[in-house]
């Protein structure tokens, strides 16, 4: 029988010496691009987790030019200090950085039970991979999200901590109806098996939101998901995301991916794109009414003006709008 290989996309430049490939229970992979001295910093707060669980780390470079992140890891991984395999995701994009690890997960560990995701801009916690993966074996799910603790430039910043744009979307653990991130993530490799690459689609590349369209299809095909509260990572906010234009790009974008994922979902449906702009429209009517109800709840008003950006970004998506973000990632 032939052995599985990578697409020509994807390719290896540093594997750790004397990585038993087969004895690793879970994978932790890490997107990267030109964010190099994070990147150690995370890599750092993976290899100080406490686990008896055999692990391994999958970086995806994702600068196939400059490569800073893999010139950085590479040491640590052709020393041993971390086992696993760095890798070039040689087309750009953050859904193809996400593709290109989680194809070679499946590829090169045949037993692995449990993969998990972190980026390259987050710490996790000592205890993070362990409560995640308790949490998928205690609630039984197939995938669990954690929250991603924004970690501001100045101490003053922290009132943004509940601004939805940062704000985790549950604050206890247990089964949930639906995730929206791959930033703190947990898959079952049977979900992967299933789903089937591409997992992420490739037309969320530079927008952002194809983890929440992988998730809804996810949830579609029968995959069951929970929340795991006591496992978070330490997420580093760059000042530039607190300036009010980024933050009502973020809020517009969020509206964006909800229709997309939603037209998606619906497309064999009867009217179904008609339902999602009847949605649109209807969440546009009561954003105003609902942001002012925000405000007086948080004294807010960048709170309050919340849900009237993504309602926004819900129409403008039916006109074509598409705000990627990550095109640009200096402006990021």
């Amino acid at each position: 029988m032939n052995q599985p290989v990578l697409p020509s996309s994807t390719s290896i430049v540093a594997r750790s010496p004397g990585l038993a490939a087969d004895a690793v229970q879970a994978v932790v992979t890490i997107p990267t691009f030109r964010r190099p001295v994070q990147l150690l910093e995370t890599l750092r707060s993976v290899a100080a987790q406490r686990t008896r669980r055999r692990v391994a780390v999958i970086v995806m470079e994702n600068d196939a030019d400059r490569r800073e992140g893999a010139a950085a890891a590479r040491p640590l991984f052709e020393s041993g200090e971390i086992d696993g395999i760095l890798i070039i995701a040689h087309e750009r994009g953050n859904c193809s950085a996400y593709n290109a690890g989680w194809e070679t997960a499946l590829v090169h560990f045949a037993g692995f039970r449990h993969l998990l995701v972190i980026d390259d801009d987050e710490i996790a916690d000592p205890d993070w991979l362990e409560r995640m993966c308790a949490a998928a074996e205690a609630f039984g799910a197939d995938i669990v999200g954690g929250p991603q603790r924004p970690v501001f430039p100045d101490a003053g910043d922290g009132r943004w901590a509940d601004h939805p744009v940062f704000a985790p979307p549950y604050r206890e653990s247990g089964p949930v109806p639906a995730l929206y991130s791959s930033g703190n993530l947990l898959i079952g490799r049977h979900v992967l098996a299933r789903m089937g690459p591409p997992f992420l689609d490739l037309r969320f590349n530079f927008m952002g939101g194809g983890d929440s369209d992988f998730l809804s299809r996810a949830v579609e095909a029968g995959f069951r998901l929970a929340w795991c509260a006591e496992a978070p990572v330490h997420e580093t906010v760059p000042s530039r995301r607190l300036e009010a234009d980024w933050i009502r790009a973020r809020s517009l974008r969020n509206g964006v991916i909800s229709t997309l994922v939603e037209k998606k979902k619906r497309a064999a449906a009867p009217l179904g794109r008609l339902r999602v702009l009847a949605k649109s429209l209807g969440l546009l009517a009561a954003s105003p009414f609902r942001g002012v109800a925000r405000t007086l709840a948080t004294g807010s008003l960048a709170v309050g003006i919340y849900p009237v950006h993504v309602a926004l970004g819900r129409l403008l998506a039916e006109f074509g709008y598409a705000n990627e973000q990550y095109r640009q990632p200096e402006n990021n």
